[in-house]
């Protein structure tokens, strides 16, 4: 026979329960704001009119963990995470997806920053700017400029204040995610091409990052023959690169693997993994019935050779 508890029992765990969901939440909320951020340019970006550091959309019911995108950006942000243990002078530039027209922080920001400081490495999320939800087709068709030039700026930046965060100038990576990942490749393709004016004294320091790792990079092909974008070459002073996808990514596969031929042809050192399945946009989260979760598990290895050499 079951035993029911008494309302008052049932009333008194129901406060606990929901006192203890209050305290976890500000809790967050606690961690979150303690997290610094800085201003990527000195005051507007280039071509912009406003500050706005966006807002963050409604939380979809379904997605359990929440996701947290934010949308209307026209002030790009840093949100720095350092480690806690044994720092090792490295640090790696985050971007995270979001087609271009929002950023997702958590998921594809935060929440790869605390596995890298946890590798010792100081973490950068950068929020970039975006797109209209309203945007012409020709603002579309060009929604990764203000990414990359956020990107490059920010590497910049990262390395003038080297000596604050105590990182080697010569240690300071990147990684995108989905339409951040697109946004790396190009920043790895440009080299040492400025796709904005120099401003100030940051902007002295070099934009080329010293080792890449493209999770799902998003669209880097074109055509029914896959080609990569044209404007896709990869240069001879490309530093290592890292590549993730899975075979049943509705944003194909192909975008790693042909980056990949790139980067063999021109005798790159370089690391690719396709998983049967997984899907896209699950950054380090676990995936019903897929081990494409397990990628951290072989970036980390890799990182560490490319730290050491």
């Amino acid at each position: 026979m079951t035993k029911v508890l008494p309302p008052s029992i049932l009333t008194r765990l129901l406060c606990i329960l929901m006192c203890s969901l209050c305290t976890a939440s500000v809790q967050a909320q606690e961690d979150s704001a303690s997290i610094p951020s800085i201003n990527v340019w000195p005051d507007l970006a280039p071509g912009e009119t406003t500050k706005h550091k966006g807002e963050q959309l409604p939380l979809r019911p379904e997605e359990k963990p929440p996701v947290i995108r934010v949308t209307g950006i026209t002030q790009p942000t840093l949100a720095v995470y350092t480690p806690k243990e044994n720092p090792n002078g490295a640090a790696v530039l985050i971007l995270p997806g979001g087609a271009f027209g929002r950023v997702v922080t958590n998921k594809e920001g935060s929440e790869i920053a605390e596995w890298l400081n946890g590798q010792g490495i100081t973490a950068f999320v950068l929020s970039y700017r975006t797109i209209a939800s309203d945007a012409t087709k020709e603002e579309k068709a060009n929604a990764w400029k203000k990414p990359v030039q956020d990107a490059q700026r920010s590497l910049s930046l990262i390395r003038s204040r080297a000596a604050e965060w105590k990182l080697d100038k010569d240690k300071i990576g990147i990684i995108g995610f989905s339409a951040g990942g697109q946004a790396a490749a190009r920043v790895i393709c440009l080299d040492e091409s400025r796709t904005y004016e120099a401003m100030d004294a940051a902007d002295q320091e070099t934009i080329r990052p010293d080792f890449s790792l493209l999770v799902y990079p998003w669209n880097l092909t074109e055509g029914k023959e896959a080609r990569l974008l044209p404007e896709l070459v990869v240069p001879k002073g490309c530093r290592p690169v890292f590549l993730v996808h899975t075979h049943d990514d509705g944003a194909s596969s192909l975008s790693s693997a042909m980056f990949y031929v790139a980067l063999k042809q021109q005798n790159i050192p370089a690391e690719l993994h396709v998983f049967s399945n997984g899907g896209h946009g699950y950054g380090m989260r676990p995936v019903a019935d897929s081990n494409v979760s397990t990628w951290p598990s072989l970036a980390e290895p890799w990182l560490k050779v490319v730290l050491t050499k």
